[in-house]
C-alpha cells in the first residue's frame, strides 16, 4: 500500500479529517481512495464494544464479552507468558467483533493507593510493569489487531485528573513513570499510545513535545501514532504539533477546521499533518488487510479466563496449614461475595460479562452466610448467623472486598479501609473461629486490622468472571496458588510515601517521594509492612541455590549472566516466581536500596529443579542524571540479590563495576571539595596550597587534619573570611584546580 500516494491525494479538509474521530469509536473513511472505516474499543482486561455513540464511562451497555482478571492480579502472575496468552485471546475476540484497536494496557505507576484507577494498572514498579505490559501487546498484536498502551504520563490519580499538573523532577519522571511506557514501546512497538489527561510541569499530554516526540518517537523509536484519552486535547493545532496524531472521539468539526486553517495560514506545516495521516493510515491498512472476522469463542474463552485468575491469585498467609481445604471437611463459606464476588472495576473497562458465578455455586455443598450487605450498614442478625455457622465448623472461609462505589474510574478513593461492616464480621468470625480464613476481592490495597486474628488470606483482586470457579478450585488445592504481589500492602494509609502530597491542590500536585515509590521507600526506611512487594505463599516450598555470576568484574557497557538453581521441595507441583535485585553502591546520589532488575516464573513437579537465568545489562546499574541528561552508572560494588520477595532476599553475590565518574563540572567559587567525585585529581594543587596555609596561619601539625575537613565542607568562596584569603588567591586557586582536573582527565 502506497500510503505517500494516497496522501498526496486527499484535500486539506479530507486530512484534517482523518486526525479526528468520525464518532465516538470510529475514524473516519475517504471512500474515494480506498480508506476503510476501522473501529476501536475499550480494554484493558476484555472487549467493551459499544454498538452505538454511547458512552465512555461504561454506564451504557455492550456487547457480551469474557471478562477477565484485571491487571492488579495479573501482575501478580510475574509470567511474561501468560500475559502473552491473555493478549492472544484478546485479539482474537477483537478479530470476531471488527474491532481494529484495543484501549489497553493502562501501564500507569501505582503512586497511592486510592488511586481510583489502580485496578486497571499492574504494579509500582516500571520493571514489572514494562515487561508484562510487552508481553500483552505483542499477544494482542499477534493478531493483527493494534494496542493502545495509556496514559502517556503520570495518570496516577483521579482527582483533577482532566485538569492537573503533575510536578515531576526529571529523574523520578524516567526512572519511575516513563519507564514501563519504554520497556513496553522498545520491545513490542504497540500501534498507538495515548496520551493522558493531565498536564506534566505545567503542559498537557496532549501538547508536550518533549513525550510525544523528543523522547516517545526520537528516543525510543516509536512508530505508530498517538490518539488522545477521549477529550484530553486543549490546543489542536499546538497538539498535532507536539505528536498527537488522532483526536478522539468526534467532535463538531471545529478542530478539523482550526488544523485547516493553520495549515492555510502557515502556522502549521503540511508536512507535520501529512505523516499525522500516514502513520493512522498505515495502521487503519495494516488491520484492513488482516482482518479475518471469526466465531465468538466465549466457552473457550471463559477458561483461560479462570485459568489465568488461578496463576494469578496470591496466598498471602497460610499459618498450620490451614489451606488447602480437605475436601470433605466442616468447612463454612461466609459473606456475599462468596456468592455474588467482585470480579472487575468500575468505568470505561467494565466489561458486560459471558458467565459470572460465585464460589458457593462451585462449592454447594458447603453452608453459607451472607454476613453482611454492600450499603455498609452493621447487620447484626446476619453477623450473628455466620458466627453461629462459624463456630459449628472446623473452618470459616470469609469472603470480604470492596465494593464497586469504593474503587472506579473518574474518583480517588477516600481511604484505605474495607466497610466496617466486613472488618466487624471478619473479627467476630475470627473470635468464634480459630480456624478462619478470609478471601479478598478488591482492586487495590486494604487495611488489614484483623490479619493477625485470622490463619490465612487468599488475595483474589478483581479476578474476573470466573472468578467464583477459580477460588473454589484454590481453596480445594485443585490450583496452587502462585502470584506474587505487584505492589506492596502498606500497614495503614498514611505509611504510603505520597500520603502528604495526593492528590494536591486544585492546580498541582508534587511527587515530592520522587524515586522513592512503593517497596523502594518502604525497603529503604527499613518500615514495617502488612505484606511486602513480590510477596506471595504456595501450597508447596522453593529452594534456591548455586548463585552464579558470569563476571566478578564487568565494564559499564558489559553483560552479566546471572544463573541459579531452584527447586521444588514440597509435595504438589507449583510456580515460583524468582526475582533478581540490585542493590547499589553509595554514590553520592539518593537511590533506593534495592530495584527489581529481573523475574522469572517457573514451574516445577515434586522434587524438580530447574537453571533459572538472568541477563543484566548497563541499565540494570543506571540512574538517570539529571545534570548529564542521560542514564549514568556509577562505579563500585554492586550486590545482585534473588529473593522469593523484596524482603525476602536467599542469595546474593556482589559484582564490581568499572565506570568512569561522572564529569563533576567546573569548579567555581561556590564549590564544596567533598561534593567532588574528582577530589583525588586535585590533589596536585590542593597538597600545596594546605601546606602553604597552615605555615601562615602557624597551625599546629595536630589540627591540620581537622581543619581540613572543615575546609572541604564549605563553600572556597567562605576561605576569605574565615581564613583571610585574598579574593585574587582564590581566583588562582580556582583556576589552577579547573587546570588540574582538565590535565588529568586527557
Amino acid at each position: 500500500m502506497d500510503l505517500k500516494t494516497i496522501v498526496s491525494q486527499m484535500t486539506l479538509e479530507e486530512k484534517a479529517g482523518m486526525c479526528s474521530g468520525r464518532d465516538f469509536w470510529r475514524l473516519k473513511t475517504v471512500e474515494r481512495l480506498g480508506v476503510p472505516e476501522v473501529m476501536m474499543s475499550d480494554g484493558p482486561h476484555g472487549l467493551r464494544k459499544q454498538e452505538e455513540d454511547v458512552d465512555h464511562l461504561g454506564e451504557e451497555d455492550s456487547n457480551v464479552a469474557v471478562c477477565f482478571p484485571a491487571a492488579c492480579a495479573t501482575a501478580c502472575s510475574f509470567d511474561r507468558a501468560l500475559l502473552r496468552r491473555l493478549g492472544e485471546t484478546l485479539g482474537d475476540e477483537c478479530q470476531a467483533e471488527g474491532v481494529s484497536v484495543l484501549l489497553g494496557p493502562a501501564v500507569n505507576i501505582k503512586r497511592s493507593p486510592l488511586c481510583g484507577r489502580n485496578f486497571e494498572y499492574f504494579s509500582e514498579d516500571p520493571c514489572l510493569t514494562g515487561e508484562l505490559a510487552a508481553a500483552y501487546i505483542q499477544g494482542v498484536q499477534s493478531r493483527h489487531v493494534g494496542t493502545s498502551i495509556k496514559h502517556f504520563a503520570a495518570n496516577n490519580q483521579e482527582t483533577r485528573r482532566m485538569s492537573v499538573s503533575a510536578e515531576i523532577d526529571e529523574r523520578t519522571l524516567r526512572e519511575i513513570y516513563l519507564a514501563g511506557f519504554e520497556t513496553a514501546v522498545k520491545k513490542a512497538q504497540p500501534w498507538t499510545v495515548m496520551c493522558s489527561y493531565n498536564r506534566i510541569n505545567g503542559v498537557y499530554s496532549s501538547e508536550n513535545k518533549k513525550l510525544l516526540t523528543d523522547i516517545l518517537r526520537g528516543e525510543w523509536g516509536f512508530d505508530g501514532y498517538v490518539v488522545s484519552d477521549w477529550a484530553a486535547t486543549d490546543d489542536r493545532v499546538e497538539g498535532l504539533r507536539a505528536g498527537l496524531d488522532l483526536e478522539m472521539p468526534a467532535g463538531t468539526g471545529d478542530t478539523d477546521r482550526e488544523i485547516v486553517e493553520a495549515v492555510r495560514s502557515g502556522r502549521l506545516e503540511e508536512r507535520v499533518l501529512d505523516g499525522a495521516v500516514e502513520r493512522i493510515l498505515r495502521r487503519v491498512f495494516e488491520y484492513w488487510e488482516n482482518r479475518r472476522g471469526g466465531e465468538k469463542q466465549h466457552e473457550a474463552h471463559h477458561a483461560v479466563s479462570r485459568e489465568i485468575a488461578e496463576r494469578c491469585a496470591v496466598l498471602l498467609k497460610n499459618e498450620g496449614g490451614v489451606l488447602p481445604l480437605r475436601r470433605g471437611a466442616k468447612a463454612a463459606l461466609i459473606g456475599l461475595f462468596a456468592k455474588e464476588p467482585r470480579y472487575q472495576g468500575g468505568g470505561s473497562s467494565h466489561i458486560h460479562p459471558y458467565r459470572v458465578a460465585g464460589a458457593a455455586e462451585w462449592m454447594p455443598e458447603l453452608p453459607y452466610a451472607q454476613g453482611y450487605t454492600l450499603d455498609d450498614s452493621l447487620d447484626e442478625a446476619r453477623i450473628a448467623e455466620a458466627v453461629a455457622l462459624a463456630q459449628g465448623c472446623e473452618v470459616a472461609v470469609v469472603f470480604a472486598g470492596l465494593p464497586e462505589p469504593y474503587e472506579s474510574e473518574g474518583r480517588d478513593r477516600a481511604h484505605m479501609r474495607l466497610p466496617e461492616n466486613q472488618n466487624e464480621l471478619i473479627r467476630r468470625v475470627a473470635q468464634a473461629q480459630p480456624n478462619t480464613v478470609v478471601v479478598l476481592h478488591n482492586g487495590s490495597p486494604v487495611e488489614m486490622p484483623w490479619a493477625g486474628q485470622v490463619k490465612g488470606i487468599l488475595e483474589l483482586y478483581l479476578g474476573g468472571e470466573a472468578v467464583g470457579e477459580a477460588a473454589a478450585r484454590l481453596l480445594y488445592g485443585d490450583a496452587n496458588p502462585s502470584g506474587k504481589l505487584a505492589e506492596t500492602l502498606p500497614l495503614r494509609l498514611e505509611d504510603n510515601p505520597s500520603y502528604l502530597n495526593f492528590p494536591g491542590d486544585d492546580r498541582k500536585v508534587e511527587y515530592r517521594e520522587g524515586v522513592f515509590v512503593g517497596y523502594r521507600y518502604y525497603d529503604t526506611k527499613k518500615m514495617a509492612v502488612q505484606f511486602p512487594f513480590g510477596h506471595g505463599l504456595s501450597y508447596t516450598t522453593f529452594e534456591y541455590s548455586g548463585l552464579r555470576l558470569s563476571a566478578a568484574e564487568i565494564p559499564e557497557d558489559g553483560t552479566l549472566t546471572v544463573t541459579l538453581q531452584v527447586k521444588n521441595t514440597g509435595a504438589v507441583a507449583g510456580e515460583e516466581a524468582v526475582q533478581l535485585y540490585v542493590a547499589p553502591p553509595a554514590c553520592g546520589v539518593p537511590r533506593p536500596e534495592k530495584e527489581l532488575r529481573g523475574f522469572e516464573k517457573v514451574a516445577l513437579a515434586p522434587g524438580e529443579e530447574k537453571t533459572v537465568s538472568f541477563t543484566l545489562g548497563r541499565r540494570a546499574f543506571a540512574y538517570y542524571s539529571e545534570r548529564m541528561q542521560d542514564w549514568a552508572v556509577a562505579p563500585g560494588a554492586y550486590t545482585v540479590e534473588i529473593g522469593a520477595s523484596s524482603r525476602d532476599i536467599r542469595l546474593a553475590q556482589r559484582v564490581l563495576v568499572r565506570a568512569e565518574p561522572l564529569p563533576a563540572g567546573p569548579v567555581t567559587q561556590n564549590t564544596v571539595l567533598n561534593d567532588r567525585p574528582d577530589l583525588e585529581k586535585m590533589a596536585p594543587v590542593l597538597e600545596p596550597f594546605f601546606r602553604n596555609l597552615w605555615e601562615t596561619l602557624h597551625l599546629p601539625e595536630g589540627r591540620q587534619a581537622g581543619e581540613r575537613r572543615w575546609i572541604s565542607s564549605i563553600p572556597l568562596r567562605a576561605m576569605r573570611s574565615f581564613y583571610s584569603l585574598r579574593s585574587e588567591d582564590l581566583e588562582k586557586l580556582v583556576a589552577d584546580l579547573n587546570a588540574a582536573v582538565r590535565k588529568e582527565g586527557e
